[in-house]
């Protein structure tokens, strides 16, 4: 089997309009694909998507963000639990987005002048295998985690010998 990379990281959130603004709006995002309702049978959601039965996707829309991975967010409804939190990020299931910008620290004072949750940072590494890398958490308006990152060269890493990671600013 041939993988060229990541296409796509999917995820749901409960309100599509607030999450394609805040997309659009804080990282310049741009809607490619809508499918509106998709109609299905119960069975279908079950053996197909794993969800329950009753469950519906209302809507899938698929932006592009800067050069990198798609983004597809989906809206379900009939979810027995639709007010379960999201996980932690210290939970097997729980994870983040993160975002290369060119500068970390304009990036995180743009956002909290906005009005974004970002929280403590950004923070600069100095030392070891992530050295050079400028990171910092800030939270989407439904609470999912979200990062952005910058870098000031290669990573301590790669100036190691290390097979470099995915960049979208180089593309490599």
């Amino acid at each position: 089997m041939k993988v060229y990379g990541l296409q796509h990281v999917g995820f749901t959130v409960p309100d599509m309009d607030e999450a394609v603004a805040f997309f659009e709006t804080v990282f310049g995002g741009v809607t490619v694909l809508s499918t509106g309702l998709v109609d299905v049978d119960d069975d279908y959601m079950r053996r197909r998507l794993g969800v329950p039965g009753n469950c519906r996707i209302e809507d899938i829309k698929v932006l592009r963000v800067g050069n990198g991975s798609n983004l597809e967010i989906f809206r379900y409804s009939g979810d027995p639990d639709p007010a379960e939190t999201l996980k932690r990020n210290s939970q097997p299931g729980g994870f983040h987005l993160a975002f290369q910008v060119e500068n970390a620290n304009a990036a995180a004072d743009r956002l909290r002048a906005s009005g974004v949750d970002v929280l403590d940072g950004p923070n600069h590494v100095d030392a070891g295998p992530m050295a050079g890398l400028t990171w910092c958490y800030l939270r989407a308006p439904w609470g999912q985690y979200l990062e952005i990152v910058s870098m000031d060269g290669p990573l301590g890493h790669e100036r190691d010998g290390s097979l470099a990671q995915w960049s979208p600013k180089l593309n490599r």
